[in-house]
């Protein structure tokens, strides 16, 4: 590839990353984030227009969350704001579809841009897992996205099977399946948490601590943690 178009791809991609950041912050007071009535009045005016404008606050929503994921952005903000927008089931859904898209979409993006580069970072640091996927990349992937990506951030696991060339289309399978559970237990305590500001003018630590939308998720995840142990010691151990 010619490296002043991969300079020009390298810069639009920093740029467009920090527009989504300043578009972001500049409507985001920190301050305000820590006033409770702050919060649950703005979040009942988000409730609200998403019950009027249903489809287009989904597409919305899509959209930033797909784009989010493709500038390199975390997947647990996306699951926790669908939880708390969507519900736990529609939520789940809503992330899943959303994540896949912009994960695969990044990982075409970067296998054919920086395939190289990612070589040179990633190679060497997962030389013991790379003819082990090979084997079988879709089994050996989903069962990667159901142990949370073994602890690599988010943004590392969606480009990290460029180092072992992954089909797009395993992919994309891999990533459907595998990232199920995590986002229903993240959407679960997203949806737990619109509830509980819902029900409540005040908050206490014992309001949410009591609450079963908050605890049983955290149950939840931590159920999903030491499973993901016992499953990465039988499959991922060196």
């Amino acid at each position: 590839m010619n490296v002043n178009l991969k300079l020009i791809l390298i810069f639009a991609y920093i740029l467009c990353l920090g527009a989504l950041f300043i578009f972001l912050f500049s409507y985001l007071d920190f301050n305000d984030l820590t006033d409770y009535y702050y919060i649950k009045r703005n979040s009942e005016s988000l409730l609200e227009y998403r019950d009027n404008n249903l489809f287009l606050f989904i597409l919305f929503f899509l959209i930033i969350s797909i784009f989010w994921i493709f500038f390199l952005g975390f997947g647990s903000p996306v699951a926790i704001i669908s939880g708390f927008m969507f519900g736990q089931w529609y939520g789940t859904l809503i992330s899943l579809v959303s994540l896949t898209i912009g994960s695969t979409l990044l990982y075409i993006f970067v296998r054919r841009y920086f395939h190289y580069l990612v070589l040179d970072y990633l190679e060497r640091r997962i030389k013991n897992y790379k003819n082990f996927f090979k084997k079988n990349e879709l089994f050996y992937f989903t069962i990667f996205r159901l142990t949370g990506g073994a602890g690599i951030p988010f943004p590392i696991q969606n480009i990290l099977p460029i180092v072992f060339d992954m089909k797009i289309k395993n992919y994309f399978y891999a990533s459907l399946f595998g990232l199920i559970p995590g986002l229903f237990i993240i959407n679960s305590l997203g949806s737990g948490v619109e509830k509980l500001i819902g029900e409540n003018e005040s908050l206490s630590y014992l309001n949410i601590i009591s609450n079963p939308g908050i605890y049983w998720p955290i149950i939840g995840f931590i159920i999903i943690l030491i499973a993901s142990f016992f499953i990465r010691e039988k499959f991922f151990k060196k």
